[in-house]
């Protein structure tokens, strides 16, 4: 190794491991806003090179004030997992192998790698064996894949190539969602041409959950071939949709199942959750996160496919120097992208280093975290929780306010103060029209003292301004 690359891999490596250490107790929201930031990291590009250990002193150090602890046991904000120790060093080995993940003869060891996280993935959640499985950048990109394949089968039964003669002349596709339908669903329809204002909305409970009667309706009335998205794991409340009853209607329709499984449906790995999730392994394709509950490093998605021959035609590119070794499939038959990262590395450490009983604690764990959260909110008389928590979310409003609006102000001021405070972080939303603060817990690092610490933060910043 030359002194160069030495020098610097020495400078990141004691860089993150002070970032890792400070995790337990630093501040969770960042000390300076963007404009700050960019006013001691922005200048015109250098004319001269610098030495690369000196640059990744500056650039570590002119970041750390505008770092957001999200890999730390307090971050609430978004579904947004740490990561497993196995998980990020496997990361590190991906960065310095450097390898590209489309070609098994470009790296037959990460290849190899990435088969057999394929093959676990499947085994923990409970999808067919045959089903064919991509890593993607994140759970929109899954989506795009899953959601294109089931165009592919749809439009092929009507015998239309769309790889060859795309979408003008196409039959028409009646693609069918929930009301609350993830933002990441409808730009993977405005992406794929399918529009995301022209779907069919289905009615959702007061969880958020698609109506199951309503779409064996709307299924039952179609005159057209049918793509049907159902959730699992709402993005607020964290509820599922019913997976037998959904792919009940959408078998007698011949309609395809998508299910985007952000993070929901990882619940399908824990004996005590799986209920929730019960007839996803029904579905013909499936979208997750490996950086959400999994807690690998961030990206990693996960798409999986019923239909192996659906998910290759929609996925493969070719070019004559794009040459096959053996009979294996490689990466690129089953992502968006050719040149890629190989993400599977990570999400192979993680499940070999949890083992299916870790994975299932990890998941068992947060959502008795998140049940911790809601008792010590319910615990005070002004504080309410608008949803039931059935996985790791819990929406919290704050009243005293006198009227809703009021309500909605107090709610959005004691989320401000949260945040500003720095014990934990915790976003806002609007759930049913009312002003919510949203919890999401994710975290392997997260336990039983950072549940007690965040909310005892939160509740003083709401005693202050009663």
């Amino acid at each position: 190794m030359d002194n160069d690359t030495k020098s610097a891999l020495e400078r990141a490596q004691a860089h993150a491991a002070r970032y890792l250490d400070s995790l337990a107790e630093r501040r969770v929201g960042p000390a300076l806003d963007f404009e700050a930031l960019m006013a001691t990291l922005d200048g015109p590009l250098p004319a001269t090179g610098e030495d690369p250990a000196a640059v990744i002193d500056a650039l570590a150090a002119a970041a750390e004030p505008g770092l957001v602890a999200s890999t730390g046991p307090r971050y609430f904000g978004f579904v947004t997992g740490g990561s497993l120790p196995a998980a990020l060093a496997a990361n590190w080995l991906v960065d310095a192998w450097d390898q590209n993940g489309a070609l098994n003869i470009m790296s037959p060891g990460t290849a190899a790698i990435e088969a057999v996280a394929g093959r676990w993935f499947k085994e923990a959640i409970g999808l067919p064996d045959t089903a064919t499985v991509g890593f993607t950048t994140g759970c929109t990109m899954a989506n795009a894949a899953g959601i294109a394949a089931g165009r592919h089968a749809l439009l092929a039964r009507a015998g239309w190539d769309v790889e060859a003669d795309g979408l003008f002349g196409a039959p028409e596709i009646d693609v069918v969602v929930g009301d609350e339908v993830h933002s990441s669903v409808s730009g993977t329809l405005q992406l794929l041409g399918l529009g995301r204002e022209r779907v069919i909305r289905i009615p959702a409970d007061g969880q958020g959950r698609m109506e199951p009667g309503a779409l064996h309706a709307a299924l039952a009335g179609g005159t057209k071939p049918a793509l049907v998205c159902a959730q699992l794991g709402n993005v607020n409340t964290g509820a599922c949709d019913d997976m037998e009853a959904i792919a009940d209607a959408c078998e007698a329709a011949g309609a395809w199942l998508h299910v985007d499984g952000a993070f929901g449906l990882w619940a399908a790995a824990s004996p005590q959750l799986s209920h929730l999730v019960a007839g996803v392994e029904r579905a013909d394709s499936w979208a997750t996160d490996a950086h959400k509950w999994l807690n690998v490093p961030y990206d990693g998605g996960i798409v999986a496919v019923r239909d192996a021959a659906a998910h290759r035609a929609t996925m493969t590119q070719s070019g004559a120097y794009l040459i096959r070794a053996g009979s294996a499939p490689d990466g690129m038959e089953y992502v968006p992208d050719a040149s890629r990262r190989v993400r599977g590395v990570p999400v192979y450490a993680a499940l070999r280093a949890l083992g299916r009983d870790g994975l299932a604690a990890l998941i068992e764990g947060n959502c008795a975290r998140a049940r911790q959260f809601a008792a010590r909110m319910e615990a005070e008389d002004a504080i309410e929780v608008l949803n039931k928590v059935a996985l790791n979310q819990v929406l919290v409003r704050f009243v005293g306010g006198g009227s809703p609006a009021a309500d909605d102000a107090l709610t959005n001021q004691v989320i401000a103060a949260v945040q500003a405070d720095g014990t934990a972080w915790f976003g806002g939303t609007v759930w049913q029209g009312k002003a919510a603060m949203r919890v999401s817990v994710s975290n392997w690092r997260t336990g039983e003292a950072d549940i007690d610490r965040a909310a005892d933060a939160v509740i003083a910043c709401y005693r202050e301004r009663l």
